[in-house]
């Protein structure tokens, strides 16, 4: 049995065709063939739920980049980015082709990452599952159905979850997961893991690589436009509100965590969501609620009971629970992806430390120091052997994990977009306030509201501000509907020397992490940075 377009569907892949093999098939299509192999289940909402085993998250140990000499030179190698030497790759790749072959289904989907057609590639997955085949075709840009008689893939996706990864393949010793990227060859390989999202992440690496050389920003955050056509980005890792701030019934969303900012504006890299749903609430977030609750979703690691009844507030199998869905099942959502340049910039950040205000303006300067830091704090809770002691987390440009080239590539860039577009740049702490972890509470999600609204409409940026002591950020000192003791931090706090010194040593850690980059920013940046007193 072969579906249409299965003759040319492994075109240029190096796989040679299984017994079955289905290309591009429908939601539809792929919910059957999931449930006739035994791959999952469906919630009584019509959900596909499926386990992912032994890797419920990205296994960024097990991520390889083949130094092809065509552009090792442009790649920053440490520990985001491991060294794989071409003739491992190849020989990795040439096992994950063979073992392809050899199995007697396989699903194919060509789908677009990119939503603006002058910056977009086509993607070609190969892989052994049908609901990884429907995540990709959820997550990414489908083409019309007339585009898919010509469509040449520019990256393949070489997808086999199922397989072992051997020593000789050159990944971690002892591990039988390795996920290889090669540039200069197009390919990408996945092997020992079902979590889907390294399908997208490994995408977005791509995207990563690819735009900077055409002058295009890619960027980890979420967009949305309001009805005046102005558009706000939100930068911030996982836990600190990116895609719950960016949902906003005001604003339409462009897309909920990939982005490029072009001189034309800004695009969606996907064509559908990955939302974390541990402890989601249909009442604070009904939008993902809905869109987790309806045939077509799927759902990784989400508990359900024998009727499919689903319980998100279980954590049993990890607490990194997900659901995938097309970005149409939220309502008003930005046409075709794409929106008119930002005026307003967005860093988000989740203090667990309670002594960062819950809103500054930054300078051009701060700005890229701030991006460059990409601070947030973790929390017993958040993940595993943590305890009770807020920890601090530095990941570069709000997305360390996924660059592939030096990270001052992407704030020079930054820092140009921003100068020549005349967006304005803010700090929200959506963390603690009151005392650290703890002692204190958590940023009430209404005053955040409140705040943003009033950045994003305008009247923020002309209210009166004072620089804050330890980090010397521009704070607003009167935001109608927002206390006074929120706006200023210390005054929060029933210890005020508790707070001296806690802002004291968070300072410290800003001051330790700058040595990383240090070397690659300008003097103003250097200016801008902050420092312990003497």
């Amino acid at each position: 049995m072969t579906s249409p377009n299965a003759v040319s569907a492994l075109a240029g892949t190096g796989v040679t065709a299984a017994a079955t093999l289905h290309a591009n098939l429908t939601a539809a299509g792929l919910y059957a063939q999931a449930l006739a192999r035994g791959e999952g289940r469906l919630s009584a909402d019509g959900a596909f739920i499926a386990v992912t085993g032994q890797h419920t998250g990205r296994s960024v140990q097990d991520k390889f980049v083949a130094d092809d000499p065509e552009v090792s030179q442009e790649i920053w190698w440490g520990k985001v980015n491991q060294k794989l030497e071409p003739a491992k790759f190849e020989a990795f790749t040439a096992d994950v082709r063979a073992w392809l072959g050899q199995r007697e289904v396989l699903f194919t989907q060509d789908l677009y990452a990119g939503a603006d057609p002058a910056h977009r590639i086509k993607v070609r997955l190969v892989t052994t599952n049908a609901w990884h085949a429907l995540f990709a075709r959820n997550m990414f840009i489908r083409p019309a159905a007339e585009e898919l008689a010509s469509f040449t893939p520019d990256f393949t996706i070489l997808h086999a979850p199922e397989m072992d990864a051997k020593p000789e393949h050159g990944g971690r010793a002892n591990s039988t997961t390795l996920i290889a990227l090669s540039f200069a060859r197009k390919i990408i390989a996945i092997a020992g893991t079902s979590y889907a999202g390294e399908i997208k992440k490994s995408i977005f690496t791509v995207m990563n690589w690819l735009l900077p050389a055409k002058g295009v920003l890619p960027m980890h955050c979420s967009a949305n436009v309001g009805k005046d056509g102005d558009t706000a980005l939100f930068f911030g890792l996982s836990g600190t509100g990116k895609t719950t701030l960016s949902s906003d019934p005001e604003r339409a969303l462009i897309g909920d965590d990939e982005h490029g900012w072009s001189a034309s504006g800004v695009f969606n890299f996907e064509g559908g969501c990955y939302a974390k749903v541990i402890k989601l609430s249909q009442e604070a977030e009904p939008q993902i609620w809905n869109a987790s609750h309806r045939f077509g979703a799927v759902l990784e690691n989400v508990i359900a009971d024998e009727r499919g009844n689903l319980d998100l507030d279980n954590g049993a199998l990890t607490e990194n629970t997900r659901s995938c869905y097309p970005i149409e099942f939220i309502p008003g959502t930005a046409p075709g992806g794409v929106a008119g340049l930002p005026k307003n910039v967005v860093m988000l950040t989740a203090d667990a430390f309670g002594v960062l205000p819950p809103i500054a303006k930054l300078t051009p300067a701060q700005a890229m120091y701030h991006f460059m830091s990409g601070y947030t704090a973790k929390v017993a809770g958040t993940e595993k052997g943590l305890g009770r002691e807020p920890q601090a987390t530095f990941s570069t440009c709000f997305g360390a994990p996924f660059l592939p080239r030096h990270p001052e590539v992407y704030g020079k860039m930054l820092a140009e977009l921003i100068a020549t577009h005349g967006a304005q740049v803010w700090l929200v702490n959506t963390g603690w306030t009151g005392g650290s972890y703890g002692t204190g509470h958590r940023m009430s999600i209404k005053h955040t509201r409140a705040l943003l609204r009033a950045a994003l409409d305008g009247s923020l940026a002309h209210a009166e501000f004072a620089t804050d002591p330890f980090f010397g950020l521009a704070v607003p000192q009167n935001v109608p509907g927002v206390p006074s003791e929120v706006l200023n931090p210390r005054e929060a706090w029933a210890d005020k020397a508790a707070y001296d010194k806690t802002a004291s040593h968070l300072v410290g850690l800003f001051e330790k992490n700058f040595e990383t980059f240090a070397g690659a920013v300008g003097e103003e940046v250097k200016a801008a940075a902050l420092k312990s007193a003497a």
